[in-house]
């Protein structure tokens, strides 16, 4: 649905994007993760057909976007970075004419910009011009527009970016339901986002693909992978049990709140053993939890480390 092979864009000297070879399945929620100025933007204005790639190709369902633009735009819904809009136009005149650009049927295009306004919440905002909304309500309409000619392919750039928890959840639903029947590549430097949406992820640091995987996949290269982190009195004396336990790498505890982090050595399971250490000693646990890994800790350590052995570890948690 949507592929890019050795794609590349440069700026004189600065490599933008270099050499990216990406393919995502339909039914994928892919993110594409990386620090600012990875090149995130850049690639996907590449793959919507916004600019002209130094080299290598983009492919959308099938169309190549720099030999044949219009069959791949039809097919696809873009929301780009900062959602630009007419702002001189209200919302509803906006809308309308991105309906009549996209070359809706009458009545496919009625049906279509009330379900969009219905789904995004725009209904008290149709008579108000664009520039005199809020961030958050701009980045909505930049949405509607993406989705309002029903495309099978879109690639979202950061698209809760400005608005508040309650619109974050309600526009993550709808990307989530829009997902079943979609493919969606998504731009997000917010780890909630890629727990939230992504059912794979790739990564990218200086314009170069450095992880390929599922969060799943990368969370077990993190460290916190299958430690044991609990709150409880008596902590003092836990540490000392606890490090006795054959199955215990390390542990660590937090200064400021007490919380302790029981680390196991490599291919070793350790909650049931701590909790019946813990159940033993007679030790009042608050709070106990299996990590599942911290994909924080492991986006830090593949974007500030080598990108071929980044990739090598990804390859090796998937064997």
């Amino acid at each position: 649905m949507i592929e890019t092979e050795q794609l590349s864009r440069r700026y004189g000297k600065l490599t933008a994007v270099d050499a990216l070879s990406i393919r995502v399945e339909p039914g994928q929620v892919l993110g594409l993760l990386g620090p600012n100025g990875a090149g995130k933007s850049t690639a996907m204005r590449m793959i919507a057909g916004f600019l002209v790639p130094t080299s290598g190709t983009a492919r959308v369902c099938g169309h190549d976007v720099g030999r044949e633009p219009l069959q791949a735009k039809r097919l696809l819904g873009y929301l780009p970075e900062g959602a630009p809009s007419y702002g001189e136009m209200t919302v509803r005149e906006f809308l309308q004419f991105i309906v009549r650009m996209r070359g809706l049927k009458p009545e496919v295009a009625y049906r279509r910009f009330d379900e969009v306004v219905q789904r995004l919440e725009l209904e008290d905002v149709l008579e108000l011009s664009i520039d005199t909304l809020s961030k958050g309500l701009r980045r909505r309409v930049g949405l509607a527009q993406a989705i309002v000619h029903d495309p099978p392919v879109l690639v979202l750039d950061e698209p809760t970016d400005g608005l508040d928890p309650n619109q974050k959840h309600a526009v993550r639903q709808l990307i989530d339901v829009m997902a079943r029947e979609r493919t969606i590549l998504i731009s997000t430097h917010l780890l909630e986002e890629v727990h939230a949406l992504c059912n794979r992820v790739v990564i990218i640091a200086r314009g170069r693909l450095l992880a390929d995987a599922t969060p799943a996949e990368l969370e077990r290269r993190s460290r916190y992978h299958g430690a044991v982190s609990f709150s409880a009195s008596g902590s003092g004396m836990s540490q000392e049990m606890l490090g006795r336990l054959p199955q215990v790498a390390a542990i660590e505890m937090d200064p400021l709140d007490g919380r302790i982090t029981v680390f196991p050595k490599p291919g070793e399971r350790i909650l049931e053993p701590v909790e019946m250490l813990l159940r033993k000693q007679g030790i009042e646990v608050s709070e106990i939890q299996l990590e599942r890994g911290r994909l924080d800790e492991v986006f830090r350590q593949i974007t500030t480390g080598g990108g071929d052995d980044a990739m090598a570890e990804v390859r090796e948690v998937r064997t």
